[in-house]
């Protein structure tokens, strides 16, 4: 899958299930719970154990079907190794110029993480593909997004942190270009009981949320 049909699948789907757990297995688990809800996007984060072990395996056993990508990546090293495992887009909660030219050199999409005006505006400048608006829910959510977009309308941003049910439509309709869903999608609950059936019905209301 080419960069540009990796952009299109995000911009498509509009949600990033992000997914962290307490072993590979549970992540590998909780990853085809969610393509089976019909998100077929899902980003490995590197706090769960063996995250290129989990990359690779996802990346083998979906044939194509889902696209990975590695999440909580801090550094240029970790980034060629995500890459390397499989990972189609890069994620982090903060801005590395390395981890994000490096991403660009290799030909795959990036998305830093900022918070600010300042620091959204480096991130883009410094050629993320989208901007991860993080933690957005501490900063006001959907208001947050409108805000930045009235000085920034040309910054693609992706909230993340306090995205719900309730409040994706506010997100998207403040002008979020995707948002990324992590505890209110793979809840420790589900994965504490091994209930992948929960989090596939999850999967699916925040689906049909998005289409409404």
């Amino acid at each position: 899958m080419t960069k540009q049909e990796v952009r299109q699948r995000i911009l498509d789907v509009a949600i990033i299930p992000v997914v962290r757990a307490r072993t590979a297995e549970l992540a590998i688990a909780a990853a085809q719970a969610i393509e089976a809800g019909g998100i077929p996007i899902v980003e490995i984060t590197m706090t769960v154990p063996c995250p290129m072990d989990v990359i690779a395996e996802l990346s083998r056993s979906s044939g194509g079907r889902m696209l990975i990508g590695a999440g909580t990546v801090w550094d240029a090293e970790t980034a060629c190794q995500c890459l390397d495992a499989g990972a189609q887009f890069l994620v982090s909660p903060g801005f590395d110029l390395d981890m994000v030219q490096l991403a660009n050199r290799a030909e795959k999409l990036v998305m830093a993480g900022a918070l600010t005006p300042n620091e959204v505006r480096a991130a883009w400048r410094g050629g993320s593909d989208f901007v991860k608006i993080f933690p957005c829910g501490n900063a006001g959510g959907p208001s947050y997004i409108k805000a930045l977009k009235a000085v920034l309308p040309q910054v693609e941003m992706v909230p993340t942190g306090g995205v719900t049910l309730a409040n994706l439509a506010s997100f998207l309709n403040a002008g979020a270009s995707a948002v990324g869903i992590g505890s209110e999608l793979v809840t420790s609950t589900a994965l504490d009981r091994n209930d992948f059936a929960a989090i596939t019905e999850t999967a699916r209301q925040f689906v049909a949320a998005c289409k409404e």
